[in-house]
């Protein structure tokens, strides 16, 4: 998907296919902007999670989080975007952007359920910070987001650290998914660029199928189906699990099959299924993600 007027969207061939198949043609693209409005500005400016998408030198998609403070995000202009230096050992969002400036971010408070989704491209700056030329701009529903809050204080003042790397599951990792409540999922298109986004539900929602398997269920959205149309049309994604008790990340390279016809009824809700098939495992501690307080489970959970 491309926004190509403050008021207006071109939809993909794969967005299309997967409207289309889903029942709701015709979905309109107002709300879509080109640049970012005027109220966003005090909502970028304050600490929020932000998960970002991109794309490696092999193809394959990524899913990122930085745990951002007040003023790690700065709108310089209705169309430029900058981040504090953004780099985190063993993750490889700015490694990829060198390579594809393509990026995709989905910017979430997650103690009013606020997201907003911003995708364009990035420049990597020489102190490691990022300058994001905007494309499209747009605000989503609070549906899904588990209310939590920023009052613990963190496990130390370490920084964020690799832990492993890996192409299965550890047997802790699993357990890890089969409790999680929140993930992030990155998707890309060969020529529309990248798309970051959230998914929740209750602890247990997705399901573990051995160390390189996992099923999502796609629950009722805002229609435009921008995840579900680059997987469409690409299948490789990337998602990232945070432990919000543990202050760590579990980010995922893979591939993604939209399966619309298998039996759901272990999956209440669901109006498709996703598959995830693993390729790479990337586990980093992140110990400000632990400031994050539990308070609510959302009221839109299945």
């Amino acid at each position: 998907m491309q926004a190509t007027s403050p008021d207006g969207s071109v939809w993909h061939e794969g967005e299309l296919a997967v409207q289309l198949r889903a029942g709701v043609e015709q979905v309109s693209g107002r709300g879509i902007r080109s640049s970012i409005p005027d109220g966003l500005i005090d909502f970028l400016r304050e600490p929020r999670l932000v998960a970002f998408a991109s794309v490696d030198s092999d193809g394959r998609t990524w899913a990122s989080l930085r745990v951002g403070y007040s003023g790690f995000l700065r709108v310089v202009d209705a169309v430029t975007l900058e981040t504090e230096p953004a780099d985190l050992d063993g993750d490889p969002l700015l490694t990829n952007l060198k390579k594809n400036p393509d990026v995709g971010m989905v910017i979430v408070d997650l103690a009013s359920r606020q997201r907003v989704r911003l995708n364009g491209e990035a420049q990597v700056l020489r102190d490691n910070s990022l300058r994001i030329q905007a494309r499209q701009v747009y605000g989503n529903c609070p549906q899904y987001i588990q209310l939590r809050v920023p009052e613990r204080a963190s496990r130390s003042n370490k920084a964020a650290s690799l832990i492993s790397h890996a192409t299965r599951l550890s047997q802790a990792q699993r357990e890890w998914i089969a409790h999680a409540d929140t993930l992030f999922i990155a998707s890309a298109h060969p020529d529309r660029g990248v798309d970051a986004s959230h998914r929740g539900g209750n602890p247990g929602f997705v399901k573990v199928e051995g160390t390189r398997r996992l099923i999502i269920p796609d629950y009722s959205g805002n229609n435009m189906f921008n995840t579900l149309g680059n997987i469409s049309a690409n299948p490789r994604t990337g998602l990232l699990f945070p432990d919000f008790e543990q202050g760590r990340t579990l980010q995922l390279s893979g591939t993604t099959t939209i399966d619309w016809d298998s039996d759901r009824s272990a999956f209440p809700g669901a109006q498709r299924l996703l598959i995830f098939d693993i390729d790479k495992a990337i586990e980093i501690d992140q110990p400000a993600l632990a400031s994050y307080t539990l308070r609510e489970y959302s009221p839109f959970n299945p």
